[in-house]
Parts: structure tokens; sequence; C-alpha cells
């Protein structure tokens, strides 16, 4: 809604807007004066707002608005959008200009996808083959029995299986038969039910059960325990737990998710002296600098840390010529901001505690520093601002405020002190404050405070330069009739404004720098160090501004002073073309010249000349949903970083779903914030930091922690873990199914096609219930390929997700060839053996049926990693109950094969046929392992027998030579 007038005398309202971009921190909004003063309640208002069609765009709006027969640009500072908090402001009253859908917080929304895990996709693929091969083995069997059928016509009245005429009666008649066409098509349905195990039905169910097991050891995971915040990992979705394993893109978020949004002010460089803090603390620093006024104390609400040596200058005031600098650099600190200072009561009623609340963190450092060294701002209103020195209220006039853009990268504030002179401070970026500084004057102190910056920027501290100059009353005079005439332009209005605010930033004294630490969460360099020597892309999506983005790079290890940065910042279509072709044709040489290292398979851009691509939210808006897509895909994969600054919600979405359109690697989102949610829906896996923004993202996600770097060890470890054991598991339900459904078929191929089946009913509704099913869930919650230390002293290993080492279609085939031998091994040995005799179907398919679920089991025994009591349990456990329902089966008289295990189970011969079976059936796979193993290990087998090693030596640590992590995305 557009403000027309609020409680503030002068129109602000201050409004909280964490559900859109993430930031908890108060900003200004304004009401025009036109109708400042109009009162509905009293008086009607009038008047017509002419806007632009419904966009996205949280941060522009254009506008006009005629009242009263005047005409009022209305501009971002004027509106209040859907989702925003008011704050500390009574009431405010506006205009509604977009409503329901069309407001730009619900354009930034995106439903909630339904997300699947990658190997189950993949496995229904197999599936759909495997049915195929299902209705390929019945049309087999019903060809067969046709032509079976036909050459046997003639005897089929007296074959003892297969009877046509009925000889009970007097009158002779077709007995059980129902011609030569029904019966292949009821062969057909009867194959459909012998064969329909191989399809596995109760794999969807055992991995439910898996996934359940798995969920509840990364719940209890005491490495994901954040203490300060007192949360537990949350697993909220049961489905995708084994896509952990395979991410190649993390999208995060920077506010609140990299950082805990707290800036802490460490050092000061004032008129070239260093004041770093190192010395000796004083001893009034416990409780932080306070003030008494009318019986009350008040005392900023943080303490900051101060410097002995600064304190003193401070105290003694303007005595001395350093301590007039001294004066002048807090001053700047306490006034050249848009802080806005809340009185808050506290239990007792005789201190109250100033909390400061403005647009950046950085500039609430920055004022509670001031306040630490006796420079307290008390109030602000538009008109002037009062600031207590030692003890001592004084009131300076605002006659001008220049606010921070991307352009000038500094903002200044003219102010008028009571002895009636007028000065500009400025504060910005030392890229641009050092060309409005006049070097002409103290050219010394100008490098002594170059050399404290340099020394600031390589410890990761955020940097900023003030100034300051002395105007006369004719300058004073010239800027106010040009700022008055550009406030008040209906067309470029901001260039007008910029222009001004050059012309009165210039010719400066310099009085220092300062250095700001922004507080980033526990562990997050190290988290991101490791994500990317684990040859996963990291991409920093924040709606915060591009240099303290670049900022939080740097400290967070993200961005290095070896990469070569390529910012787009463009305003047009044309200029957001022109701007990536450069940077393609940039890149692509940067890359070229470390070309030796890319063909060693290392990540393109990590050579002698990595690129990072820095983007603001405008350019995106152009880019995004056009031709420019492909090209901006083009430019991020030759670059090791993407930094995108000042997006929307739904902008976030667009990044990540511009990279899913176009490789199949598969990626995660991060972040603790409602205007995250977007970008975690859209991704494959969302994860929500719960922090201090609320519970939106955690709502939203898929999984939920404390902290990023829990990141690590939930991708690193249960996501490797998952990803291995998921993996084994499709492949090995596949062949033990196969390999129960081959043994009917060439049963079936012996029997003349009539579908009698050797192996008992029940024994076949029992094998994927009892038989083989409890080992196959212990091992998919429970085994280990490697240890927890291992996964991640070596990031490396990770990369076994990234090239599918644990399922994909060649491992499918082998394992489908593997099957196919194991099913003629355990049919046609006992066949032989016993080909003479005169046993009976019953005691041979007890034969089979029993040799089939020791091989499945032991073949799962082969391949177990990390037993345990549960494991020996379960595996062992399954043949000897295998063993007791086949003998109760058999001990029923009213069941076909009454007796029969006990009859076969005395001769030598049938336990000669079961170790047959197994070593002959177990040798071909086992000898392959071996090769392999030996002569073509995989970076786990080789990190496995490091671990042995290690074990067995108690020695230093055991060098793991990994394979090259490829940065070539999968089309």
């Amino acid at each position: 809604m557009v403000l027309l007038s609020t409680s503030e005398p002068t129109g602000v309202a201050y409004v909280q807007t964490t559900n859109l971009d993430g930031e908890s921190n108060l900003k200004t909004r304004y009401a025009k004066q036109e109708t400042l003063q109009k009162i509905p309640e009293k008086e009607n208002v009038s008047g017509l707002i002419k806007c632009e069609k419904p966009n996205r765009n949280i941060y522009g709006f254009q506008a006009n608005m005629e009242v009263d027969g005047k005409q009022v640009s209305l501009g971002p500072s004027n509106i209040i959008l859907r989702g925003c908090e008011l704050k500390n402001t009574t009431w405010a009253v506006g205009v509604a200009v977009y409503a329901g859908s069309e407001t730009k917080a619900m354009l930034n929304n995106s439903g909630a996808p339904s997300k699947r895990s990658r190997l189950e996709t993949h496995m229904n693929l197999e599936i759909i083959f495997l049915s195929l091969f299902l209705v390929a083995l019945c049309t087999v069997v019903s060809v067969c029995a046709a032509v079976w059928l036909r050459r046997h016509r003639d005897e089929l009245d007296y074959l003892p299986f297969y009877r046509r005429k009925d000889f009970s009666e007097d009158e002779e008649k077709n007995y059980n038969y129902y011609g030569w066409g029904l019966e292949i098509f009821f062969t057909f349905l009867m194959s459909v039910i012998v064969f329909q195990i191989m399809i596995p039905i109760s794999l969807y169910i055992s991995m439910e059960l898996v996934r359940v097991g798995q969920a509840y050891f990364m719940i209890r995971d005491a490495e994901m325990y954040d203490e300060s915040s007192n949360t537990r990992f949350q697993c909220r979705a049961l489905n995708i737990n084994e896509d952990l394993g395979q991410i190649k893109y993390v999208f995060s978020d920077k506010t609140g998710t990299l950082t805990e949004n707290m800036m802490e002010f460490q050092c000061a460089s004032i008129w070239g002296v260093d004041y770093n803090g190192g010395k000796a603390t004083s001893q009034d620093q416990k409780d932080g600098y306070f003030v008494q006024a009318d019986g009350q104390v008040l005392r900023p609400k943080m303490v900051v840390k101060t410097d002995p040596e600064l304190l003193q200058y401070v105290r003694n005031g303007k005595e001395t010529k350093e301590g007039s600098y001294v004066h002048d650099f807090f001053l700047a600190l306490a006034a050249c901001n848009t802080i806005v200072p809340i009185i808050v009561d506290t239990p007792d009623p005789t201190l109250k505690l100033i909390d400061y609340q403005g647009e950046s963190p950085d500039e609430q450092a920055l004022v509670y520093a001031a306040a630490a060294y006796g420079f307290m701002l008390i109030e602000r209103t538009s008109g002037h601002i009062v600031i207590d020195i030692q003890g001592e209220r004084k009131r300076f006039n605002v006659l001008g405020l220049h606010e921070f853009d991307s352009d000038r990268k500094r903002m200044s504030v003219i102010l008028g002190f009571p002895n009636q002179s007028v000065k500009v401070f400025v504060k910005g970026a030392d890229t641009t404050m050092f060309s409005v500084i006049d070097r002409s004057l103290n050219t010394s102190i100008i490098r002594a405070t170059e050399a404290h910056l340099q020394s600031y920027s390589s410890i990761g501290l955020r940097t900023l330069v003030i100034g300051m100059r002395e105007l006369s009353t004719s300058e004073f005079e010239e800027w106010h009739s040009a700022f008055e005439v550009a406030s008040t332009a209906l067309m470029g209005r901001a260039r007008l404004l910029r222009k001004i605010a050059s012309n009165i930033e210039s010719n400066l004294c310099i009085l220092g720098a300062s250095g700001i630490e922004d507080k980033l969460q526990q562990g997050v360099p190290e988290a991101i160090e490791s994500l990317r020597t684990a040859g996963i892309k990291v991409w920093v999506l924040t709606g915060d501004k591009q240099e303290t983005a670049i900022s939080i790079g740097y400290s967070s290890k993200l961005l290095t002073s070896k990469m070569t940065q390529v910012i787009v910042n463009s305003n047009s279509k044309e200029s957001c073309r022109k701007s990536l072709e450069d940077a393609i044709i940039m890149s692509k040489k940067l890359t070229t010249t470390s070309g030796t290292t890319n063909e060693t398979g290392r990540t393109l851009g990590t050579g002698s000349t990595p690129v990072a691509l820095i983007i603001d939210g405008t350019s995106l808006v152009y880019i995004l949903d056009s031709e420019l897509e492909e090209r901006l895909f083009e430019l991020a994969c030759n670059c090791s970083v993407v930094l995108c600054c000042r997006v929307a919600p739904l902008q976030k979405a667009g990044i990540i779903s511009l990279v899913k359109k176009r490789t199949s690697d598969m990626t995660l989102a991060i972040g603790d914030g409602a205007n995250d949610v977007s970008m975690i829906q859209m991704a494959d896996v969302g994860v929500g930091i719960s922090g201090q923004e609320g519970r939106q993202a955690v709502m939203a996600s898929d999984f939920a922690m404390g902290q990023f770097r829990f990141l690590v060890p939930l991708l690193f470890v249960h996501g490797h873990w998952n990803y291995q054991r998921m993996g084994y598991m499709i492949l090995y339900n596949f062949y033990r199914n196969a390999v129960f459904v081959l043994v009917l078929f060439w049963y079936v191929l012996f029997t003349c096609f009539t579908l009698t089946t050797a192996i008992n009913e029940w024994s076949s509704v029992l094998y994927s219930v009892i038989y083989t099913s409890v080992p196959t869930i212990v091992v998919g919650i429970l085994d280990k390929d490697l240890s927890r230390l291992t996964l991640l002293k070596h990031p490396q290993l990770y990369g076994a997700g990234h090239r599918d080492e644990c399922y994909n279609k060649t491992l499918f085939w082998i394992t489908m060839l593997d099957t196919l031998y194991q099913s003629v091994v355990v049919f046609f040995i006992p066949l032989l053996a016993y080909w003479g005799s005169t046993i009976d179907a019953a005691s041979i398919g007890d034969l089979w049926t029993l040799a089939v679920v020791i091989l499945v089991n032991l073949h799962l025994a082969m391949d177990v990693i990390h037993w345990n009591w549960i494991t020996h349990a379960a595996i062992w456990g399954s043949i000897i109950a295998t063993f007791i329902c086949v003998i109760v089966i058999d001990a029923i008289p009213s069941l076909v094969g009454y007796w029969a295990i006990f009859e076969i189970a005395k001769t030598r011969l049938f336990w000669f046929c079961l170790l047959a079976i197994i070593v002959t059936a177990l040798i071909p796979r086992f000898v392959v392992k071996v090769l392999y193993q030996f002569y073509a290990p995989c970076d786990v087998q080789i990190a496995r027998e490091a671990e042995k090693f290690w074990a067995q030596s108690q020695s230093a640590a055991v060098e793991v030579e990994m394979s090259p992590i490829l940065d070539h995305p999968r089309r």
C-alpha cells in the first residue's frame, strides 16, 4: 500500500521485511508531505494513483499520485509491501495498490512441488523393464505351450497330466480342457501369477522402513545437535534420504544462514593511528558506557569492546589535535546513518536500554561502537538528531541526507551544529572514498590509513572510510536549492540526487577507517571449503547489498584474493546481453590459461585464475525467463563461485530452476527465512535453518537443522551412507527376486509348460516376507562402508555419489547377468544330481527353496562391510527361519509335499547339492570382486583399506590419493 500518513509527525513508518528479504533490521518508509496532514477520519482525501503493472520485483516501484491538483512521484520508499511488519509506529494510513495474488509477496511464491528421490526414479524405470521381462517370460511360456499342445494334440486324451477325456461315466466328454486358444490364454495368466515375484512390490515397503531407520539415526546424531538453540536435526521428508549423497549444487542464503547477522566493531584507524583493542582492557568496560539523566540510567543494549588509549583521547575532548579528530570520527559514526534509537524498559525502573534498529547491521555496529566511546545517539527524527557526548546532550539539525547506493558506494549527512556551522560527514567503501578525498592534505595520514585498511581486510574485516568537510554558506545554499529541485523531480530523480551527492561529497578531509567483523556462524568457512573440495558448487543467493555479500564471501572463504571477479550490474536487457557476452569471453580466457590443470580433471576455474560471478537482482529480472538464461548458465559453468545479490524470493527459485533444467545434477537449497521458501521448495533437497527469522523455512523444508556447518556431516556422512545403502539394497532386491523367478521358469520348461511348481505355494509367499526381507532392511539401515572420521577427513569420497557408483545401468545389467548364472546353477545342479532318481517334485522343490534362500543371504553377507550382532542375527536368523518354515509346512498333512523335507534331508546328496550350489554360484562373483578391488579399486575401497591399515598399525594418517573431480555438467 502507498503510505498517506503515519502517527509520526514527519510521516515516517518503520517496517521489518524479514518475510521478504530475510533482513531483520528496521527500514524506514515515508508518507509524502502532500498527504501527511490529511486525516481520513476528519476529512475526505481524494486523488488518483497511476502505478506500474503488478510485478515480482520487491525492490522497485514506480508510480505517480495526483492530489489537490498536484502530481507527486512515488518510489519504493513510499510503499509498504504485503508481508512486512509495522514496528514502533502507532498507526499508518495508506491506499492499497495491489491486492490478493497481485501483491509482490504472492508473485514471489511458488507452489510446493512433489519430490521423489533420484534413485527411486531410476528404479521405477528398471521396474518397467522388469515388467516387460516378466511379460516376455510369460509370452515364451505361452508360445512354447502352444507349440507343445499342437505337437501332442492326438495324445491329449490319455496323457496323465493333460487328460482331455473323462471316462468315469458312460458318455465320454472333454474334461478340464477349454480348447487350444483358451488354454494358451490361461497359460499366460497362470504364468503371470507364478512369476509375479519378479516385480518387487515388497521393495517399496522395505525402502520406506529403511528410510525411517536412517532418519532415526540422523535425528539422534549428536554431531548435528545445536546446543545454542537446543535444536536437533529434523527429518521432515522420508522419501529423499539417499539424494543427500548426490548433491552437486548448494544454493545458500547469506543472512542468518552463513552469518549470525551480528556485526561487531573490532578496531579503528583514526588520523593514521591504529587502535585495535589489543592492549589491556579497561576496568569500566565490563558493563559498557552509560549516562545518567533525570534519575535514570541509559545504557546501550549491546556492549562493545573498547581500546583504553582511544577511550583516553575521547575523554580528553578536543583539547589536543588528535582528540579533535577522534571527536569528529565518532560524531560521524553516530550521525551518518539511518539508525533509529528505541528506548527499552528493564525490570529495574531506573535502568533503560537503548536498542539501535536500522536497515544495515554495519550501521548498528558503528552506532553501538560510538555509544561505547561516549557518543550515544539518543533521538532521531527526519529533521534533527540528539547525541549525548560524554554526558552532554547536543542537538544537531539534519539538513540533508544522501542514502547509500550501489553506484556511489557511500552515504553522507549534512549536519547543522549548535554554533551555526555546517559540516558534511561521509562514510563509504575505500574504493570510492579515496577518489573524493583531497590527497593534497595530509598525505602521510592517507597512506597510513590505506595500510591499516589492507591489514583489516586481510583478516576478513568489513571496512569503511570516514571523511568530512566544513561547508561555507554559499556551498550549502547552492546544494540546498539543487537538492530541493531534484527531490521533487518526476523523472530521473535518482540520477539527479546521485549527481548532487557526488558534488557535495568531494575534497574531503580523511578522518579514519573502521573495521567490523561480521559474525559468521561457527564453522562456516571450513564447511564451504570442505564442500568445494568434494566437488560441490556453492552459490550464495542473498537479498543483501552487493558490497555486504562480497565482504561475507571473503570472510567465509567463498571468495579468495586469487579469484577474478566478474560483476554483472545492468539496467536493461541489451546491457545484460553485452555484460554476459563480455564476461563469457573473459572467463574462457582465464580458464584457458589454467587449461593444464583442467586436463587432469580438476574443476574448471580452480587453477591459477579462478573466476567468481557476482550478479544483482536487477540484471536477473532481464535474464531469467528469457533467451539470456542460456548465456548466464554458460557463464556460471566457467565460474568457481556464483554470488547473486539483491535477489527477490522467486528469483532464487528461478536460479535453481535454471540449473535444474540444464543439468541432471542434484541441487540443495538452504535458508532460514520466509524469503527462502520458494528456493527450498524448488531444489531437489531443501534444508531449513532453525534461526532467528521464524519457522517458515523449516516448515517448507525436507530437512531442518540449527547451523550451516551441519551440512557437512549431513552430506558427507549420512548422505554417503544412505546413498550407498539404498543403491545396493535396490540392486539386491532385483537380484533376489529374479533368482527365484528364473528357477521357477527353468522348471516350467521341463514340465510341458503346465505351470505346475515344485516350490510350495507357501514358500513362494513367504520368500519376500520372512525368508529374505529382514536382512535387507537391517543392512539398509546399519551398514557402513566407511567410518565417519574417514568420510569427513576426505571430502573427495563424496564424489562416489556424483559418479553414480552405487547404482547405475552397468551395475544393473551386471547384476542381472549374475542373477541368470546363479539361477542356472541353483536349478541344474539338483536336476542333474537327481536325474535318474525317483524323487518327487516337492522334495526337490524344498531343496531349491533352501538353496535360493541360503545363496541370496550369503550373497548379502559377502557384501556386508560393517558387521554387528543385529546383522548377524538377521542374516543367519533368516536362514534358520527358512529351515523352520519349510519343516513346519512339510509337517502339515493337508498340504502338498507332506514329510518331503524329512525324507530328502536324510541323504548325503541333499547336503552335497546345497554345498555345490553355494560354492559354484558365488565363486565367479567372489573372483570378480577380488580382481576388481586389487586392480581397479574405487576411492571408497582404497579408503577402506587405509582404514584397516591405520587400525592395524596405529600409525600416523594414511595418505589416500582420490580420483579427480570432474566438473562438467551432466546434460
